[in-house]
């Protein structure tokens, strides 16, 4: 029995960082937590897409085939977390939950595989800028997985839990945490056992996909550059420079030069092009100086709420894979005057420290004491005297401030405006601005039922955010007692309990599919790329389509495309709105959206593409 420690399954509970570009899975396991790998590997890709005979792909598989198969993969799915933005992978249209769920479903399976027994409670992590219908979201993606989602937690705070301190004595560090697709910094003060988070700030929509995509498109300026035409529009070849891209960052991390060479690109007048580029450290920095910079905007605003300055910092902490950039680490400590600490591997610290926030919620070190912030100030809109003595209307009440700790219940008295006012449209706002409008309305209701009163009939609201930072909302008229208590779960908030059940079930069935035996083309979105791919319904017999067959017809079509692009702006108006649909139909069939045959688009297309190349 692998799992040393003879705890019940019930008592097992695993630390997970949902990380925009991988992903990672800790537990406590032989008296240390620890990051779990699978053959080998501790970080998982947070990408997901659908093989060629239709099975499910998780992490590394999913990453690999996205450069060929770009409209069947998903990646980055945590910056749409919070948005009712539906997902199309295959012939489905998923929520940014559903996805997010595969990614925790596949780490739930590796941690089972690892301790030979179930796990079915988590702590997982989020930035500490997310808003609460991000932080619900991210709460629902891990029910629809399977797990009992024990704690929400930030991830600075969780960085912050793997670096030990000596015991006894006062800390104060500083987290810098730049991932694939967020930011944030975080002001931590520990002694004793307890993590106090002072301060916390940051952007949700800033991380290493934006680096990638400054450096991606320096590459494809090049490419216009050499005399080739705007690829912006071709998603294999984009596809295939955006891997490039990456690589070229992460080569610029320890080189100062990094070389660009992509075989076979494309055709330019029916001749292969061969791409070939250098590009400098020095360039690159140039390029993401900007977004750097407003990194240390926030650093700035994180050190003024905390009341502390750079000078009284014991360490400042470095996380994430972005921070292995030279010029990020030199910023830090220019800004800071402290050399950043490099001890615990930057892309698993959040998951060590999650890892250990589970082991203590198990039960272990349960001495120990965390103390988290929001990182948003929460209050209704209200009616509020201006300065010449006339109403304005949508002013921001903050009840709850940023910076409080965690868990927090605040309440503030209001009044009605008018004469037997029956009810009040409650709407919650978070933000720093005096005017809601300024702010993000995370959710509205209606409270009604007050009794017949002179204006000014008191009201208490009373907002109460859990340790997961999900709010809360009790309106209470003091003279009756009348109450009306929600949790906030607008359009972008709280999954319906059938959906989430509904959810789990598609999941269920993604993960259930069986393995590719080349006896079920059928679930395959290439399987009628070319006749002979498809079954027999009338023998009952099935081809034998396989993996290397698929990719070349699917090289097929998404060559026939290129072609007509090449071939659109020269051509006459009528053969290029032919072409033009065409390729439409075509594309449609790829993504798995159409019922017509790709077979026969793609056999209209050719013969459209001989007639106008012939004459």
């Amino acid at each position: 029995m692998k799992w040393q420690n003879a705890m019940q399954a019930s008592d097992i509970i695993v630390g997970i960082d949902l990380g925009t570009t991988n992903s990672e899975v800790a537990v406590f396991y032989n008296g240390k937590v620890e990051v779990i790998q699978f053959n080998g590997e501790a970080i998982m890709p947070s990408v997901v897409g659908l093989a060629p005979d239709g099975n499910l792909l998780v992490g590394t598989p999913a990453r690999n085939q996205s450069a060929l198969y770009p409209e069947h993969t998903v990646a980055s799915v945590k910056r749409l977390m919070g948005r009712n933005e539906p997902i199309r992978l295959g012939n489905r249209n998923l929520q940014p939950q559903e996805i997010s769920a595969m990614i925790l479903r596949e780490l739930k399976s590796r941690a089972e595989a690892f301790l030979q027994q179930s796990v079915n409670r988590a702590v997982i992590t989020v930035p500490a800028y997310f808003s609460d219908a991000q932080r619900q979201a991210t709460h629902d993606a891990g029910v629809i997985a399977g797990f009992k989602v024990e704690r929400i937690i930030n991830e600075p705070t969780a960085a912050s839990l793997a670096y030990a301190a000596e015991p006894g004595k006062r800390r104060l560090v500083l987290v810098y945490d730049l991932g694939g697709g967020t930011f944030d910094v975080s002001i931590v003060e520990t002694q004793d056992g307890v993590t106090e988070v002072l301060a916390s700030h940051g952007n949700p929509m800033l991380g290493g996909d934006d680096f990638d995509r400054l450096l991606l498109n320096e590459i494809v300026e090049t490419l216009i550059r050499d005399g080739n035409p705007d690829v912006r529009g071709n998603r294999l070849v984009m596809s295939r420079l955006a891997r490039a891209a990456i690589n070229a960052k992460h080569e610029l991390s320890s080189a100062p030069f990094a070389k660009i060479i992509e075989e076979n690109l494309m055709e330019r007048n029916g001749v292969p092009v061969h791409f070939s580029m250098e590009i400098s450290r020095t360039r690159y920095e140039e390029l993401i100086y900007p977004l750097v910079e407003k990194t240390f905007e926030s650093v700035v605003i994180a050190l003024q709420d905390s009341g502390r300055k750079a000078s009284e910092l014991d360490a400042v902490i470095p996380v994430g894979g972005m921070t292995r950039t030279p010029m990020i680490l030199s910023r830090l400590e220019e800004m800071l005057g402290k050399c950043p600490r490099q001890d615990v591997h930057p892309d698993l610290a959040v998951a060590s420290g999650a890892g250990i926030m589970a082991s203590r919620l198990s039960g272990r070190d349960e001495g120990r004491v965390l103390v988290d912030i929001t990182p948003y100030s929460f209050g209704p809109s209200v009616v509020s005297e201006g300065p010449m003595g006339f109403p304005v209307e949508g002013i921001f009440s903050p009840i709850i401030r940023k910076g409080t700790p965690l868990p927090a219940r605040k309440t503030e008295v209001y009044s009605t405006m008018y004469d037997n006012q029956k009810a009040w449209n409650v709407e919650i706002y978070q933000g720093e601005s005096p005017m809601a409008r300024d702010n993000i309305r995370i959710g509205k209701f209606l409270a009604e039922g007050f009794s017949d009163a002179p204006a000014g009939n008191k009201v208490l609201c009373t907002l109460e955010l859990d340790i997961n930072g999900i709010l809360h909302v009790t309106v209470l008229e003091k003279a009756t007692g009348h109450t009306k208590r929600v949790r906030i779960e607008n359009a972008l908030g709280k999954m319906a309990d059938q959906d989430i059940e509904n959810a789990r079930r598609n999941l269920d069935a993604f993960f259930a599919a069986p393995p590719d035996t080349g006896e079920n083309p059928q679930n395959s979105w290439l399987a009628d790329l070319k006749p002979e791919y498809a079954a027999s319904s009338a023998s009952g017999e099935t081809s034998d389509i396989s993996f290397s067959d698929s990719s070349e017809a699917y090289a097929e079509a998404r060559g026939l495309i290129e072609r007509a692009n090449n071939l659109m702006p020269a051509a006459s108006g009528e053969d290029r709105e032919e072409l033009a649909a065409l390729v439409s139909d075509l594309n449609t069939c790829l993504a798995g959206a159409s019922e017509k045959s790709a077979a026969e688009v793609m056999a209209e297309l050719e013969n459209l593409l001989y007639f106008i190349e012939e004459s």
